[in-house]
């Protein structure tokens, strides 16, 4: 949304003049009508006009989020506070007009048949837009904005979302080709952890990725992306679902699958793609607790109308997962990784599950921000011998503070 979306309005408040210039000449002479192209260059107008008091915004590194509420108001989010920018519309027209103009760059429509559209941008940024009649407010935009700089696990690490021996500890579990479900609430920082994760998957994988809005920037050579269509009207195009594209990603030779994010029946696919020899399969989740996520996962399973026993259920997610990471917004806007938990097999119906890392407050800072430490528990990972296989046992003692015994 930054820098593709701002250059764009450059050049066309260079074309402004101009195009004011046509229509009023081709509206000179009482009863003459303006042509098709004199009509667009209004349009044109109207839709730049309405976007620049965003444009300060959209410049502006420091804002994660844009939210557009109707004409009342334009809150933004930076270092994970909310702030009320002053900014007001005259008419919810003017707040229509910026949403049918992000629309239009992302190659969609926004109209009263369809008033819902969640779309991402050239530079990856994510919208979505809902209009009345189903904002009983307003017109109602959503804008997180796509990093300029790509957040590393180094970077994170400096940020304090997690300790030095953490980021590390990750290293390894992206190296090793561990299966890994990220869960957190809205704007947690779960992808921003899965695109940090990724920058340690082995250039010579074939990855495929899924999401519904391709936000995912994995730098390994051999990446292929894939996309959810939604059913569009009037045209009654098939409707692709994350599920209609986890069975075809089985076919496309994969070594790893990272799905976006799991929110219904397509659990049950990803889970058996983690069984099946997809190795290294990353994906995320909301949820508020590693424990959570589980039970979510159940009832993602239970969805696909399947008929499985509830312990069959939790027999393949115990199969099929390694970790759960949580990450989480706390009260001071900071996020940080609270759990790091691994599963450990079945004990009768339950999952079993041990804590490897967990963030411990120790209260709050003059500055306001929380204090604390992230953790290691003393507990031996169950993945040793898999990070000897792959050649990351000094790292992961380095991690872990401790000498490993030789395997």
């Amino acid at each position: 949304m930054t820098d593709d979306l701002t250059q764009r309005l450059a050049l066309l408040e260079s074309q402004l003049g101009a195009l004011r210039q046509q229509i009023a000449g081709e509206g000179q002479g009482a009863g003459v009508p303006l042509t098709p192209e004199a009509d667009l260059a209004a349009l044109l107008v109207q839709s730049i006009e309405a976007l620049t008091p965003l444009k300060p915004l959209l410049e502006d590194d420091t804002i994660n989020d844009i939210l557009i509420n109707g004409t009342r108001s334009v809150y933004i989010e930076r270092d994970g506070r909310l702030e009320c920018t002053g900014i007001t519309f005259s008419s919810d027209a003017d707040v229509f007009s910026i949403a049918q103009a992000i629309a239009q760059q992302a190659g969609r429509s926004v109209n009263l048949r369809r008033p819902l559209l969640d779309a991402r941008l050239a530079d990856g940024s994510r919208v979505n837009i809902i209009a009345p009649p189903l904002a009983v407010d307003g017109t109602t935009i959503s804008i997180r904005k796509f990093a300029r700089h790509g957040i590393t696990l180094d970077r994170m690490a400096a940020q304090g979302n997690m300790s030095l021996a953490l980021s590390e500890l990750l290293k390894v579990v992206g190296r090793c080709r561990l299966n890994v479900v990220i869960s957190g609430g809205t704007g947690s920082g779960k992808t921003t952890l899965l695109n940090a994760i990724s920058e340690f998957i082995d250039p010579n994988e074939r990855v495929v990725t899924i999401e519904d809005a391709a936000e995912l920037r994995l730098q390994q050579p051999h990446v292929v992306r894939l996309e959810t269509r939604p059913m569009r009207q009037p045209h009654q195009e098939d409707e692709v679902s994350m599920r209609d594209l986890m069975k075809n990603a089985l076919r496309m030779r994969p070594d790893r699958i990272i799905v976006g994010e799991v929110r219904s029946s397509e659990a049950f696919d990803m889970m058996q793609a983690m069984n099946t020899g997809h190795e290294g399969s990353l994906t995320t989740i909301h949820a508020n607790h590693p424990r959570d996520a589980i039970a979510r996962l159940e009832n993602m399973i239970v969805m696909a109308n399947l008929n499985l026993p509830i312990q069959a259920i939790r027999a393949q997610i115990a199969s099929a997962i390694n970790l759960f990471i949580q990450v989480s917004r706390m009260r001071d806007g900071h996020r940080r990784i609270t759990y790091v938990s691994e599963i450990c097999g079945m004990e009768g119906d339950i999952i079993s599950m041990q804590d490897l890392f967990t963030f411990q407050s120790k209260g709050e800072g003059a500055d306001g921000r929380l204090m604390g430490d992230f953790k290691w528990s003393g507990i031996m990972p169950r993945f040793l011998r898999r990070a000897a296989y792959y050649g990351e046992s000094d790292r992961l003692s380095e991690a872990l503070g401790v000498k490993l015994p030789k395997l």
